[in-house]
């Protein structure tokens, strides 16, 4: 059953954002504008995700661009870093934001904006789609970007969650490419 969940846990994401998005009202009511765009972080990238992971898309051009055809990323780490990755860190920043302080919410905003940058800076490099480019650019760029001015209107963006918030998108982000460099070393490839 787990090597399923690890095949399949796109689709199942994918509908939970649309679950996610028509329950909002119901939960949201209360929330001002911020703490909204805080949650939307994780139905929008579990929307992301589909388009980035449906058939294996994003594994298979990481290992064949970088790792030549061998699997310098593997299933079980596109699982780990998507669901705990992605989804518990928004669970954990959405829950902060909440209970505590909305600076917090900037932990998601960050790990969307800076995702969404990734696939627009490596498009822009290799001069083609890569597999998540388009919601990157139509999602994650604009739903982040509103989110983020949202948490700074409201006055409780600090530096300290900026630094927060950007830095653990960066060391999320920079643990990946760590990740496929390791792999990549262990294999013997050369990136193209």
């Amino acid at each position: 059953m787990m090597n399923r969940l690890v095949s399949y846990w796109v689709y199942g994401g994918f509908l939970a954002a649309f679950l996610l998005l028509g329950l909002m009202p119901t939960f949201t009511r209360t929330w001002d504008l911020a703490l909204i765009l805080v949650f939307l972080q994780l139905p929008v990238y579990m929307l992301h995700q589909l388009e980035e992971h449906d058939d294996d898309r994003f594994r298979r051009f990481i290992n064949d661009l970088i790792g030549g055809g061998r699997d310098v990323l593997t299933k079980g780490a596109v699982f780990v870093i998507n669901v705990p990755g992605v989804w518990g860190v928004n669970l954990v920043s959405i829950f902060l934001a909440f209970f505590l302080d909305l600076g917090f919410g900037l932990i998601g905003i960050y790990l969307t904006l800076i995702n969404g940058l990734v696939h627009l800076a490596q498009a822009l490099r290799l001069k083609r789609y890569n597999p998540g480019l388009i919601t990157a650019v139509f999602l994650f760029l604009p739903v982040g970007g509103f989110a983020l001015a949202a948490v700074i209107k409201s006055g409780t963006a600090t530096v300290g969650y900026h630094l927060l918030g950007l830095g653990s998108a960066v060391a999320i982000h920079l643990a990946i490419v760590g990740w496929i460099l390791l792999n990549l070393a262990q294999t013997g490839s050369r990136i193209r």
